[in-house]
C-alpha cells in the first residue's frame, strides 16, 4: 500500500515560450537585409577597383613613340591590344596598339629607332587565361550569381510553408534494409511469448519460401494484428519477423497518416503500399493502428472525416493484395476493442496474436537478454529478481536493468550488484528516493503506523499476498509503502482474494482512525483503489450475492471526441443498489481490519517503532517480528493448500 504525500505548493516561474524572441517574419526581413548589405558591399568594392583602374592615364601611340625616343620608358607589357607602360621615373600609363599588328612594326612607323627600342623591356602576356576571362566576365557573372543565390535563400526560408506542399502525399515510413546488421533483430533477441513466436514462424516461412504454400492452395494471412499491454514487445516482435525472414521492414505510426488536409492520409497509404510492393518481399508495420482504425459511423466528422478516409484506403489496399506479392501487413495496438470490424474480418487482419505480460520464467529469460552487455557481480541472482517483479512488462524489465547499471556507474563501481537490481525494482515501480523530503517527527510516526497497519493486516488475512518489504522512505509521490508480492503469478483472482485486498487497503485508514483518533490525506489513494475494486466486484465480476451473476458495466464507454463516456445501462434504482453493495463490502472490510488491529496491537507497535528507527524492514526481519508475537508467516505451500 502506498501513502501519498500532500501536494506541494506550486511555484510559478516566468519563462519566455520557446521561439518567442523574434517573430518569424521579422527574422526573415533581417536576413534579407543582411544579404542586401553584403551585395552592396561587393558592388562598392568592385566599383572602387574599377575606379582605381580607370585613374591610370592613357596616352596615344604617338606620345609613346616620342617617350621611347627620348629614353623615358623602362618597360612595356603587352596584354592583347593593351599596353601597360612603366616609365623610368616610376609613373604608370596605358596605351593601345593596332589590332593584328606587332608593336615593333607600329613603333617603326612612328620613326622609333631600333637602338631606342632595344633599351625598353618588352613582355608579352597571354590574354586567354582564366584570370583574364574572369575579370572580363565578372561584371556579368557576379550579378547573375547573386540573383540565383538570393532566390535560393528565399526558397529555403519559405520551404516550411510552400515547398512541402508537394511532399504531403508521400509516405513517412522508415525502412530497415535486410542487410542492415546494426538494426537487425531475430527471435533470439525476443524472450517469452512462445505462442506468439510460433504463430509468426509461419509468416517467416511464407516470406522465405512462398512456393510451398501456394502450390498446395494455401494463402497466408495478409494482415497480422499484435495485441497486448504497453511494453510487451509488439514492435520488437514485428522487427524480429522481418529479421528472421531477411526482408525489408517498413515501420510507421498510425498517427503519421493523418494531416489537416483531407486526402493526405489516403495518399500516404497508397504511397506506402507502392513502396512495399516494389521492395517485396517486405513487411509493413503500422504501430498504434487504433489512431486511424477506430470504429466508423460514430457521427464525428461524417463521411469526409480524414481519419475515415485513411481507414478506407487501408481496407482497399489490403483487399488489393495478391498471394504472390509477398507483402505482409503487421499492426500493433493495446486497444483492440475500438477497432473497426472491417479491419478484423477474414481477408484483412484475420490473424490476431495476443502478447501477455511475461510470467516468472519469461521474466528470467528477458533479464538474461538485457544482461548480455552488463558486467555482473558474483552475488547477482536473476531468478530472485524475476520472482520479485510480477506484473512487469518487457519494457519495465529493460528499464530495471538500465537503472541498475546507472546506479552502479553513479557510485563508480565497475560491476552491477544484486543490491543495485533490488533498488531498481522499487525505482521503476514507485520512482526515485526523495532524500530531500524529510518528514517531521509526527509525520514519520504517523507514516510508520500507517504502513505497519497494512503489513499486519496482510500478514493475518489468509488470502492476502505476503509482505516482502516495508519502508517509510519517500519515493516518487508516496511517503511510505508496503511491498506485497505473490509466491507465483496468477491468471485468475478469487472473491476471497479481492476481499482480503480491500481489507489490506483499509489497514492504514483504520490505524489512523483507531490509534490517532484522527484522519489525514494519507489513505486517499488506498480508499480510491479499494472502492474501485469493490465496485468492479459488484458490476463486472458478479461477486455480489444481492446483484447476482450480471455484468452491469463494461471495460469502457463509447468514444466521443476522443474521450471515453460511460453510458449507464441500468436504472437509478439499480445504481442505488450497487452503491449499497459497495458500501456493504467496504464496511465489512473495515470491521474486519478493526478486529485485527485490536487483537495484534503489540506487533503493530513493534513494527511501527522499528520503522521509525531504521525506516526500512526487509522480509526476513519482518517475519522474525511476526514469529516473536505468535503469528506464523505465510509459506508457499500454505497458499497452494488454500487454493
Amino acid at each position: 500500500m502506498k501513502m501519498p504525500l500532500n501536494k506541494p505548493k506550486k511555484f510559478i516561474i516566468t519563462k519566455s515560450p520557446k521561439g518567442s524572441g523574434t517573430p518569424p517574419g521579422r527574422a526573415l526581413l533581417k536576413q534579407v537585409f543582411l544579404v542586401l548589405v553584403i551585395f552592396l558591399s561587393l558592388v562598392s568594392i568592385y566599383s572602387l577597383i574599377s575606379d582605381v583602374s580607370k585613374s591610370v592615364e592613357e596616352i596615344p601611340l604617338s606620345t609613346l613613340a616620342q617617350e621611347i625616343a627620348l629614353g623615358k620608358v623602362s618597360s612595356i607589357t603587352i596584354v592583347g591590344d593593351k599596353l601597360e607602360i612603366v616609365f623610368i621615373e616610376g609613373e604608370d600609363k596605358v596605351s593601345k596598339k593596332e589590332a593584328g599588328t606587332a608593336l615593333s612594326t607600329t613603333l617603326k612607323n612612328y620613326n622609333v629607332s631600333p637602338e631606342a627600342l632595344s633599351k625598353v623591356d618588352i613582355e608579352v602576356k597571354n590574354d586567354q587565361g582564366l584570370l583574364y576571362w574572369f575579370v572580363s566576365l565578372a561584371p556579368i557573372i557576379l550579378p547573375i550569381a547573386f540573383i540565383v543565390f538570393f532566390l535560393w535563400f528565399l526558397s529555403r526560408q519559405v520551404k516550411g510553408a510552400g515547398m512541402q506542399a508537394f511532399t504531403f502525399g508521400q509516405s513517412k515510413a522508415r525502412m530497415t534494409h535486410p542487410d542492415d546488421k546494426s538494426q537487425k533483430v531475430t527471435f533470439k533477441d525476443v524472450a517469452g511469448c512462445k505462442e506468439a513466436k510460433e504463430e509468426l514462424r509461419e509468416i517467416v516461412d511464407f516470406l522465405k519460401n512462398p512456393k510451398k504454400f501456394l502450390d498446395i492452395g494455401a494463402r497466408i494471412p495478409k494482415g497480422i494484428l499484435l495485441m497486448g499491454a504497453p511494453g510487451t514487445g509488439k514492435t520488437l516482435l514485428a522487427r524480429a519477423v522481418a529479421g528472421e525472414a531477411g526482408v525489408s521492414f517498413f515501420s510507421i505510426s498510425g498517427s503519421e497518416f493523418v494531416e489537416m488536409f483531407v486526402g493526405v492520409g489516403a495518399s500516404r497509404v497508397r504511397d506506402l503500399f507502392d513502396l512495399a510492393k516494389k521492395a517485396a518481399p517486405a513487411i509493413i508495420f503500422v504501430d498504434e493502428i487504433d489512431a486511424v482504425g477506430r470504429v466508423r459511423g460514430t457521427g464525428v466528422g461524417g463521411g469526409n472525416d480524414e481519419r475515415e478516409q485513411t481507414l478506407n484506403q487501408i481496407l482497399v489496399e489490403l483487399d488489393g493484395f495478391e498471394p504472390n506479392e509477398k507483402v505482409i501487413v503487421m499492426a500493433a495496438t493495446n486497444r483492440p476493442d475500438v477497432l473497426d470490424p472491417a479491419l478484423l474480418r477474414p481477408g484483412r487482419f484475420d490473424r490476431r496474436v495476443t502478447l501477455d505480460l511475461p510470467d516468472r520464467k519469461d521474466r528470467e529469460e528477458i533479464l538474461l537478454i538485457h544482461a548480455r552487455q552488463k558486467p555482473f557481480a558474483e552475488d547477482v541472482n536473476l531468478v530472485l529478481i524475476a520472482e520479485r517483479t510480477p506484473g512487469f512488462s518487457g519494457a519495465d524489465l529493460y528499464s530495471l536493468m538500465n537503472e541498475a547499471a546507472i546506479l552502479a556507474a553513479r557510485e563508480e563501481r565497475s560491476k552491477v550488484s544484486q543490491f543495485d537490481l533490488i533498488r531498481s525494482i522499487e525505482k521503476v515501480m514507485l520512482g526515485p528516493e526523495r532524500k530531500s523530503h524529510i518528514l517531521s517527527r509526527k509525520e514519520k510516526e504517523l507514516t510508520a503506523f500507517h504502513e505497519a497497519g497494512h503489513a499486519v493486516t496482510a500478514s493475518v488475512l489468509p488470502y492476502a499476498d505476503p509482505v516482502h518489504k516495508i519502508s517509510i522512505i519517500s519515493r516518487g509521490r508516496v511517503a511510505g509503502y508496503v511491498l506485497k508480492l505473490p509466491f507465483e503469478d496468477r491468471k485468475l483472482q478469487s472473491k476471497k482474494e479481492f476481499l482480503d485486498d480491500i481489507a489490506v487497503g483499509l489497514g492504514g485508514y483504520v490505524v489512523e482512525k483507531t490509534i490517532f483518533n484522527d484522519l489525514t490525506t494519507g489513505p486517499s489513494n488506498d480508499l480510491q483503489v479499494a472502492t474501485a475494486l469493490a465496485r468492479d466486484m459488484v458490476t463486472k465480476y458478479g461477486m455480489s450475492e444481492k446483484m447476482g451473476p450480471i455484468a452491469l458495466e463494461g471495460a469502457g464507454g463509447k468514444p466521443l471526441f476522443g474521450l471515453g463516456v460511460g453510458d449507464k445501462e441500468y436504472s437509478e434504482k439499480v445504481g442505488a443498489e450497487i452503491d449499497a453493495e459497495v458500501y456493504k463490502i467496504m464496511n465489512e472490510a473495515m470491521k474486519k481490519v478493526e478486529k485485527i488491529i485490536k487483537e495484534h496491537r503489540k506487533v503493530l507497535d513493534t513494527i511501527a517503532r522499528r520503522l521509525i528507527e531504521v525506516e526500512t524492514i526487509e522480509r526476513k526481519e519482518f517475519e522474525e517480528i511476526l514469529v516473536a508475537h505468535g503469528i506464523v508467516p505465510k509459506k508457499k505451500k500454505d497458499i497452494e493448500h488454500q487454493s
